[in-house]
C-alpha cells in the first residue's frame, strides 16, 4: 500500500500511527546493519530516509543504541528449538513441485551443527513441511564486530544436494567464496562463506538456477532419499552439459528469476515510503495529538454534566 494524502491525514491524527512512523528508522537501521558501508546492504535511498526520519524525530536514541538493542533481540535464540530457529526467518522457493527452504540462523555454524539430535530435527522439519532441501545461512558477529557468514545444505536426495552445492560453489555473480567444512552428518554439506556481502536475498536466484539445472540435467525421482550409483563427478558432467547455458549467461545486469513475495526489508520501489515521507513535521503531529486530547477531555466533561 502506498501512502496517499488520506493516509497522511489519518497518520497525523493517530498517536498509535505516530509510534509506527517513529519505528521506521530502527527497522531500516537493523536491516542495513547500522548502515555499515562494509556490509553493503544500505542503499542511497535507505540512508536518505533514515536521515529524514532522524530529522523529524531528533529525540530518538542514537543509531548505535537503536541498532545494538534491536540486534541483541534479533540474535537471541536462547530457548528455541531447531524448528523454531529454522522458521524464525525463512523463505521458500519451488519448481515443479520440488521445494527448497532457506533459513537465516543467528549463531555460529559449529554450534548449530553440534545441537543435540540435529540430523533427526532437520529430517523431521523437511518432512513436516514438504521440503526436498534446506539451506541454512548462519550469521554472527566476531569480537571485532565483523560479520561472519556460513552456509549449510541439507538434502537427503544425493543428486539434488550435489546440484545445489555445485551451483553455489561455482557462482561468480555473485561469488560466495565458499570453503567446504568437514561434517560428520550425512546428507549435509557445510561451508565457510568468504564473501560476507552475499546475503540470503542474493542466494535465492542461485537456488532457482540450481532447481532449473537439476530438472534439465537429470530425471532422477525425488522419491528415493539416497540415489544409488550417482557420484559427484556424474552430476558435475551433467551440469556442465545442461547447466552451462544457464550459468554462462547469468550476470548481475540480467533480470533475476521471479521469486515469491517476501517481507520488505530495505527501501525498494514497492515500499510505502518510496513516494517520500508524509508531508508533516513533528510539531504538526504533536499539535494535532494535543487537539485530539483536548477534544476528548471536553467531550468527557460535557457528558458528566
Amino acid at each position: 500500500m502506498r501512502l496517499t494524502s488520506m493516509h497522511c491525514t489519518r497518520l497525523a491524527s493517530s498517536p498509535s500511527s505516530l509510534l509506527t512512523i517513529m519505528s521506521y528508522p530502527g527497522t531500516i537501521i537493523l536491516d542495513c546493519v547500522n548502515m555499515d558501508l562494509k556490509i553493503g546492504k544500505a542503499t542511497l535511498k535507505d540512508n536518505h530516509y533514515v536521515e529524514k526520519l532522524e530529522a523529524l524525530f531528533p529525540d530518538l536514541p542514537s543509531r548505535n543504541d537503536i541498532f545494538d538493542s534491536l540486534q541483541k533481540a534479533k540474535f537471541d535464540v536462547s530457548g528455541l528449538t531447531t524448528e523454531q530457529m529454522l522458521r524464525k526467518d525463512q523463505k521458500t522457493i519451488s519448481r515443479q513441485g520440488t521445494k527448497v527452504a532457506i533459513s537465516a540462523i543467528y549463531m555460529d555454524m559449529e554450534a548449530f551443527l553440534q545441537r543435540s539430535g540435529l540430523l533427526a530435527d532437520l529430517h523431521a522439519f523437511c518432512q513436516a513441511h514438504g521440503y526436498d532441501a534446506l539451506v541454512a545461512m548462519t550469521i554472527f558477529f566476531n569480537t571485532y564486530n565483523e560479520p561472519v557468514r556460513q552456509l549449510a545444505v541439507f538434502c537427503p536426495h544425493a543428486a539434488l544436494r550435489m546440484t545445489i552445492c555445485g551451483i553455489l560453489e561455482r557462482s561468480h555473480s555473485p561469488s560466495l567464496k565458499l570453503t567446504p567444512v568437514p561434517s560428520s552428518h550425512p546428507n549435509l554439506q557445510a561451508y565457510l562463506q568468504g564473501n560476507t556481502q552475499v546475503s540470503r536475498k542474493k542466494v535465492l536466484p542461485l537456488l532457482q538456477e540450481a532447481l532449473s539445472a537439476y530438472f534439465d540435467s537429470t530425471n532422477i525421482p525425488l522419491g528415493q532419499p539416497e540415489t544409488e550409483g550417482v557420484s559427484r563427478e556424474q552430476v558435475d558432467k551433467e551440469l556442465d552439459r545442461a547447466g552451462n547455458s544457464l550459468l554462462s549467461g547469468l550476470s548481475q545486469d540480467e533480470e533475476e528469476p521471479p521469486l515469491p513475495p517476501t517481507p520488505m526489508n530495505s527501501l525498494v520501489d514497492e515500499c510505502p515510503l518510496d513516494q517520500g515521507l508524509p508531508k508533516f513535521s513533528a510539531e504538526v503531529i504533536f499539535e494535532k495529538c494535543s487537539q485530539i486530547s483536548l477534544s476528548e477531555s471536553t467531550t468527557a466533561s460535557l457528558s458528566k454534566k
